[in-house]
């Protein structure tokens, strides 16, 4: 092995990704317009809704109900009549329809217990699931009340002081930012090293390789680095410069320990990227291979849903992948300022899960080119 032929054959596949401009446009929109549409679009809280509220009932406590809907939860509700409705619903003007019966309030004093009918359009899941607690919070303390003629505030035997931790103002844009940051950083990786050894193969430039006095370490290793660089660098631009600067998003803890654990992140990712080349003919047999393994990877890693809330099994066989370790080394870092004393464990893993898949790449790149 010798050093010169990795370096030489690493600013080949550089000069061959700027050649690239798909490649290029791919890496600019993943690390700046994907990373601000998604913190601009987390869909934690219910802002806006559209509702639409049918009043058979025209009494007093209907319009505490109706006029109770306000921005920035609910837009205006828009008074419609019940022919309306599922006409409104089937075309996507309403979220929620509210129904209000003939006779509500008499059979409300008369302490019938009458129902309110809630149409929701579950196609929107967010909103339905947060809106429709909203709804029954705001109609209940309406009605509660309307039935005592004044507005109570009930004492509890004890006072709950909440503090907000690392995101002290709820910033649902703070998560998504940092959160896509994590995973682009894992998508990249793969495609970039993926790509670069089948357009080696389809530009046939394989067998030039074959014919030089280089060996697959070289070979393998070049694009490893090269490809990991490139990575590492937009990943570091999009964090000081998007994230800090665009978003305003403070970043906690060191970026440097954050770009540590993403270089040993992008050895392991690097390598299950040249691995899927391998086992793929084509580019387009090689974006479907990476279909299968991406998303999984992303889904069950933590990143969009807490590892505690999944089952036990699936927490246990993700800890064989690369980005379950990674995300929650990126997790304490960014958001909670954790050290080196936190998230060594994390390095540990990655530079273990990295070389074992550089082995098994290694071997099955051999293979490949025989």
């Amino acid at each position: 092995m010798r050093l010169t032929n990795i370096l030489q054959l690493g600013i080949k596949e550089l000069r061959g990704l700027i050649r690239d401009p798909m490649m290029l446009a791919l890496i600019v929109y993943a690390f700046t317009l994907s990373i601000y549409t998604a913190s601009k679009a987390m869909p934690e809280t219910l802002n806006r809704a559209a509702i639409a509220v049918v009043d058979e009932d025209q009494s007093p406590v209907s319009s505490r109900i109706i006029t109770a809907f306000n921005p920035p939860y609910f837009s205006i509700p828009k008074l419609i009549t019940q022919s309306e409705m599922d006409r409104r619903m089937d075309a996507g003007l309403d979220t929620f329809a509210l129904d209000i019966p003939p006779n509500f309030q008499r059979d409300l004093l008369a302490n019938r217990s009458p129902a309110i009918q809630l149409n929701v359009d579950a196609t929107r899941m967010s909103q339905a699931f947060t809106g429709s607690g909203y709804i029954q919070s705001i109609v209940t303390s309406e009605i509660n009340e309307f039935l005592k003629r004044h507005r109570s505030q009930g004492s509890l035997p004890i006072e709950l002081a909440q503090r907000s931790r690392f995101n002290p103002t709820l910033n649902k844009s703070w998560f998504g930012a940092i959160t896509n940051v994590i995973m682009s950083i894992t998508m990249l990786s793969i495609v970039l090293t993926g790509a670069a050894l089948i357009r080696e193969r389809e530009h046939g430039t394989t067998e030039h390789l074959l014919v030089m006095p280089v060996t697959p370490f070289e070979i393998m290793a070049s694009k490893i680095w090269s490809m990991g660089l490139v990575v590492l660098v937009a990943s570091a631009f999009s964090l000081v410069f998007v994230i800090q600067g665009w978003l305003a998003v403070p970043v906690q803890g060191s970026i440097a320990l954050f770009l540590l654990g993403a270089t040993l992140h992008l050895f392991a990712t690097t390598c299950m990227g040249i691995f899927l080349a391998t086992m793929a003919g084509t580019m387009p047999q090689f974006g479907l291979l990476l279909i299968l393994i991406l998303l999984p990877l992303q889904a069950l890693s933590g990143s969009m849903t807490p590892r505690e809330s999944m089952p036990e099994i699936i927490q246990n066989i993700m800890l064989a992948a690369p980005n379950t370790h990674f995300v929650m080394l990126a997790q304490s870092i960014l958001f909670r300022g954790a050290g080196l004393d936190v998230v060594w464990p994390q390095l540990l893993a990655l530079i273990v899960i990295g070389s074992v898949l550089f082995f098994f790449s290694l071997r099955r790149f051999r293979q490949f080119l025989r």
